[in-house]
């Protein structure tokens, strides 16, 4: 029963979990060297200068590199709109573009030295105090997340780099101004922490699948018992023991460094609309799961095994490192795929993710060992090897292959080529997970699995939840949002049937009466532009205020706002009669007619495609490069209220809403 329970665990963690994780360096090297100051220009207006001093081989970011390549620095003003306004773009030193191999993208960065001005306007008399969040990327073979806070004090005419956080919030400010930043500082390390915690609990819930597979479980009442007989007393052995477990954790956790080291803290979170990299993993998790099918095994070559095991056989402390290394060796063809698995989603997400994983993974392997070795006694409780533990590999191969199609949905999205639309990506699942329920009651049965008679009680009960959302998926194929997975699933509008079986193309926009012509139906077939002017002029015309969504095809956020958030009935009635939806996807491939592609005076880069003009148009506007992000505009363009990002909560998004709804009837 504790098997099933295990592989419960993580079925459940796999259809419904969708972790992201922000990380930043705890490396102690500061190549970057930072310099502020103020100008004042005349008696409301400053100029707010920062000069970078950077060492040789090292270049960080410019805030307007391509968003699909390697991470933009970023400014974050906090008391910005409360006391002053910004006068035109953040205006930066010369850069470098370079066409990056990796990310298939033109990458503009500074080498050497940078420096960076803001204009602003104070808003108030007697402005004192300006105070900024500067985060960027620095990279040479390895890449770094730097944050460094700056005070600008005005009435001194100085500036300063503050290394503490809490003395910069703290620094000279009234509570006013520190009630208004905090709670959303706070939510966002809450966040962070949280799916920090959700990658571990997987990792963990991973491990402990592997630990049940044939080339794992059975190591352990012969490992414990080699410690235990052979160590000189009962003392030794426990201790062996948890040694043992202690390297297996530390084999694994610098394994998650190695990968953190070669592609940087957060690197590989921008290869995540990446086509090549989708298609790739894509390929690898099939390849993981016809592994754990049984038509070949996935292992390293004999000479490495048999290399670490006359090392093993030295003895000491030594040895039994080489034992810990034998043991992630010999098994590779079980852990490999989940390791390769785990490392794939982790990484992708960057940050810290892939050694928190593999901390996970590690602690639920070793954690077995030692307290084996400490109680032998509970041995005697631990299930008898069988057929069992191939049906632990199969049940993870059916994951696997699940899992696959998410990253080929991705490159689907992003090319555009409608191969693997909604419905027929909800068909693959369900086929997948019907065959796994039909395998859990023993109606299909692999080349390697143990004739059975009956199916145990823990057996049945995984076999019902395995059927049971396959029941829930189908509905899917006609529409239904399937919130339970909302993010995994390409949108709702990108189907064969994006109105629903059996409905027309029609206006759900109640105030509305016919479909204008340059608009489509989106989610929930709400009438969107993808065209700001062409949205603008018809805002204009109805006398409605703007909702202006900047979105991307690939983007998992977006999808689950869309799908989470706008589809509550609330939320919906605003969108249907109170704007109009502008979306614009800065991830988008069509390439601008010849005569309308430009270089950008904000970043100085080639605009070759839809997104790219999208995208540049954001930084141009709003001085920000990130999705999904929300602006409430009049038909003239002015802002009705500060825009705002990610925002699960329902209520959250509809006090937004509703705030720059009332400001424009006003």
């Amino acid at each position: 029963m504790i098997k099933y329970g295990f592989l419960l665990v993580l079925f459940l963690f796999t259809v419904t979990g969708n972790a992201q994780v922000f990380g930043q360096s705890d490396t102690t090297l500061d190549p970057v060297q930072w310099q502020a100051e103020v100008q004042n220009l005349d008696n409301d207006t400053y100029a707010l200068t920062l000069n970078a001093a950077i060492d040789e081989e090292w270049h960080i970011y410019s805030q307007f590199t391509d968003p699909n390549g390697s991470l933009p620095l970023e400014l974050e003003f906090l008391n910005a709109s409360e006391d002053f306004t910004f006068e035109g773009p953040t205006v930066e030193s010369e850069t470098h573009t370079e066409y990056s191999d990796v990310f298939e993208v033109d990458e503009t960065f500074f080498k050497d030295k940078a420096t960076l001005t803001q204009k602003i306007k104070a808003t108030k008399k007697g402005l004192s105090i300006v105070k900024l969040i500067l985060k960027y990327q620095v990279c040479k073979e390895v890449c770094i997340n730097e944050e460094k806070y700056i005070i600008f004090d005005i009435e001194a005419g100085k500036a300063s780099v503050i290394a503490d956080f809490n003395a910069f919030k703290d620094f000279n400010t009234s509570e006013k101004s520190v009630e208004k930043v905090t709670p959303i500082n706070k939510k966002i390390k809450a966040e962070e922490k949280q799916d920090l915690w959700t990658i571990f609990f997987l990792a963990f819930a991973s491990g402990f699948l592997a630990l049940l597979t044939p080339c794992v479980f059975p190591m352990i009442p012969m490992t414990v018992s080699f410690f235990t007989k052979q160590s000189k007393n009962v003392v030794t052995g426990r201790r062996n023991a948890i040694l043992y477990g202690l390297f297996i954790v530390i084999i694994y956790v610098l394994l998650g460094t190695l990968v953190t080291a070669i592609f940087g803290a957060d690197a590989l979170n921008a290869l995540s609309t990446n086509v090549w990299f989708n298609i790739i993993f894509f390929l690898l998790l099939v390849v993981f799961a016809i592994s754990f099918f049984g038509a070949f095994e996935i292992m390293l070559p004999n000479s490495w095994a048999n290399a670490v095991d006359r090392k093993a056989d030295k003895g000491g402390v030594f040895g039994i490192f080489f034992m810990a290394l034998a043991l992630a060796i010999v098994s590779f063809s079980c852990t490999g795929p989940i390791v390769g698995t785990l490392l794939v989603q982790a990484a992708s997400e960057g940050g810290l993710a892939p050694i928190l994983g593999m901390l996970g993974f590690s602690l639920a392997i070793a954690i077995p060992f030692a307290l084996f070795a400490l109680f032998p006694g509970l041995m005697n409780s631990l299930p008898k090897s069988g057929g069992w533990l191939n049906s632990v590999k199969v049940i993870l191969g059916f994951l696997e292959l699940a899992l696959a199609f998410k990253f080929l949905s991705n490159a689907d999205l992003v090319l555009q080529a409608h191969l693997l639309e909604r419905e027929v990506f909800l068909a693959i699942w369900i086929a997948i997970f019907l065959a796994m329920s039909f395998y859990l009651f023993g109606k299909i049965r692999l080349a390697h699995d143990t004739p059975i008679d009956h199916i145990s009680s823990g057996r049945m009960v995984l076999g019902l939840v395995v059927l049971s959302f396959t029941v829930y998926l189908i509905p899917g194929l006609w529409g239904a949002p399937l919130k339970l997975i909302s993010g995994f699933p390409p949108p709702m509008n990108y189907s064969e049937s994006p109105y629903g079986v059996g409905y027309m193309k029609g206006v759900t926009n109640t105030s509305i009466s016919e479909m204008p012509k340059e608009a489509e139906l989106g989610p929930y077939q709400l009438i969107t532009f993808t065209d700001y002017d062409a949205g603008m002029a018809f805002a204009k015309a109805e006398n409605k205020p703007v909702l202006l969504d900047f979105t991307g095809k690939a983007c998992v956020n977006c999808r689950k706002m869309e799908e989470r958030v706008w589809g509550e009935p609330q939320i919906l009635n605003k969108l249907q009669n109170d704007v109009v939806i502008i979306s614009l996807y800065v991830d988008l491939r069509e390439k601008l007619p010849e005569a309308s592609q430009y270089v950008s005076e904000t970043t100085g880069k080639r605009i070759q495609t839809v997104g790219d003009k999208w995208s540049d148009f954001q930084i141009e506007k709003y001085q920000i490069n990130a999705q999904p992000y929300y602006v409430l505009l009049t038909p003239e363009g002015n802002k009705l209220n500060t825009p705002v990002g990610y925002t699960p909560e329902v209520d959250e998004f509809e006090a937004w809403l509703e705030e720059g709804i009332t400001t424009f009837n006003k």
